[in-house]
């Protein structure tokens, strides 16, 4: 199909332009039209994405379904998907129309609330298919607009501070890679991505305003890069903006927020920093490794003294995250497979359990843990369906959060046996926060007077959690529906990358624990 990724990347944001311009009144029925119209294209989208798969060669590592117009000022709209970005682009497509479904009881300014997250779609689509610079830098940043619409609008009680926290700490990140991607394109001459993955970045040592830079232009661009990714994986230290914008994010935000918004900063990292600058991803391994295991064990512990629900799963996703970014500089292919499946796995298995606090929080309106338990005794569905994805989110063999947790490890095991050792206690850790909150929530006598009259889970609540069960299990039973795919585009990654390393390793070793000495 011509212009297939261009449909699926526009069609959300044309839905979302129809409802804004066409719909009228905010009576019920025009409500009920607004989730519907919202509802039909998020699905329409996803059945388009599927013919991605369909017609997707995974043998071919180069970009397919490529797309390439003039587009201004000598720019390029280029477009395109390989093996590592389609997955993330059905994910997304994938989440939407169970996301939309998740908001049928939202009341408050239900059109806009339509608009914001299809518009939200499209440009994180757009995300994980340009092969432009300047492309994926407006994708990349005008996403960050609609979800601060949805948190500072339809949030909590602290909604506006979290919603201004999470702008800026993502958008200033995001300034230095503005500034880096500038560079690229001034130095390569050119602001393909396809051409720029093939370019060699110089990385003699150079000194910069009395620094002494191992690695050279590398280097500084690596760095530029890794503090946008960074705050928007968010890894430590940098995720203090993800608790707050989580609890006060409506269900809905909390979902996409979890399970692809931060996906973008993983991406990130697989198209730009370990293919285009590897002398600098090499010299920073150890770095990038200690620190996303410290991440898995720190945020691990905090998750252990919070009581709000959200805020748990929000410091679980943090940890998660570090198994991600271990697996990526691991720089072999269990690692970066394994990220990958992680990143994947996780949208599915994070998503449900933000639905999962929403369920509840919807019928008691707080998200407060010492507020429940025995919610089994009047809804054991719900007790069902939250019990597997607290299994799954610990890493039970069977559930696709155990092959990404393995591969990571397994991974990280062959790059740097001290972290991978120190980021197993992480897995012990998830067990305990994970397991201590279900058991504060579910199980026990019901002997809170305000939860016997609570009621099981919906028809409609059902079926949303539904797909995500099923994924979950297929995914962990056979992973190769993912590693098939991913695989291919990993391996020719990964010999490009050893091929620009230094024939000599032993310079790079000697420095890895630093790049930057004055």
């Amino acid at each position: 199909m011509t212009n297939l990724l261009s449909i699926i990347t526009f069609l959300p944001i044309v839905a979302a332009g129809i409802l804004a311009l066409f719909l009228r009144g905010d009576d019920a029925a025009a409500q009920k039209n607004a989730k519907w119209l919202a509802l039909i294209a998020t699905t329409a989208t996803f059945l388009i994405s599927l013919f991605l798969l369909a017609g997707f060669d995974p043998s071919n590592t180069g970009f397919q379904f490529v797309e390439d117009h003039a587009w201004i000022m000598g720019l390029r709209y280029k477009m395109g998907v390989d093996g590592i970005s389609i997955l993330f682009v059905l994910l997304t497509t994938f989440l939407m129309p169970l996301t939309i479904l998740s908001t049928w009881d939202v009341t408050t300014r239900v059109k806009e609330y339509m608009v914001a997250f299809l518009v939200l779609e499209g440009l994180m689509i757009g995300v994980f298919t340009a092969l432009d610079l300047i492309l994926f830098y407006l994708f990349f940043e005008a996403g960050l607009i609609p979800m601060f619409l949805i948190i500072g609008i339809w949030g909590g009680a602290n909604r506006i501070y979290a919603a201004f926290k999470f702008f800026l700490y993502t958008f200033i990140g995001s300034v230095l890679m503005l500034v880096a991607m500038i560079a690229m394109a001034r130095t390569a001459g050119t602001t393909d991505i396809v051409q720029l993955l093939a370019y060699d970045f110089p990385s003699e040592t150079m000194r910069v305003l009395g620094f002494t830079i191992v690695g050279g232009m590398q280097t500084l661009l690596f760095l530029a890069f890794f503090a946008s990714f960074a705050v928007k994986m968010p890894m430590w230290p940098v995720h203090t903006w993800l608790p707050d914008a989580h609890v006060q994010a409506p269900t809905a935000g909390s979902v996409v927020l979890a399970a692809v918004l931060l996906k973008m900063g993983g991406y990130g990292f697989l198209r730009f920093s370990l293919p285009m600058f590897p002398v600098a991803a090499d010299l920073l391994q150890t770095f990038v490794l200690w620190i996303s295991a410290i991440a898995i064990v720190y945020t691990s512990l905090v998750a252990l003294a919070q009581s709000d629900m959200k805020k748990l799963i929000a410091y679980s996703s943090v940890a998660h995250m570090g198994y991600v970014t271990m697996g990526i500089f691991a720089a072999n292919q269990q690692g970066l497979d394994g990220a990958i499946f992680q990143m994947l796995s996780h949208g599915f298995i994070s998503g449900a359990l933000f639905l999962c606090v929403g369920v509840i929080y919807d019928r008691m309106h707080t998200r407060e843990i010492d507020a429940y338990g025995g919610l089994v005794n009047r809804m054991p569905v719900y007790a069902l369906v939250f019990m597997f994805f607290t299994m799954a989110n610990v890493g039970l063999p069977g559930t696709s959060g155990f092959v990404g947790e393995l591969l990571t490890l397994l991974g990280t095991f062959r790059a740097n046996t001290w972290v991978a050792f120190f980021a197993c206690t992480g897995v012990i850790l998830s067990a305990g926060y994970a397991l201590w909150l279900y058991r504060r929530v579910t199980l026990g006598a019901l002997i809170k007077e305000s939860l016997r009259t609570i009621t099981d889970m919906t028809p409609r609540e059902k079926w949303i959690f539904a797909p995500l069960i099923a994924m979950t299990l297929i995914l962990g039973v056979y992973p190769r529906l993912v590693t098939d795919i991913t695989g291919p585009s990993v391996e020719a990654l990964l010999v490009n990358f050893n091929d620009a390393l230094p024939e000599d390793p032993s310079a790079s070793d000697d420095l890895a624990h630093a790049s930057v000495s004055h």
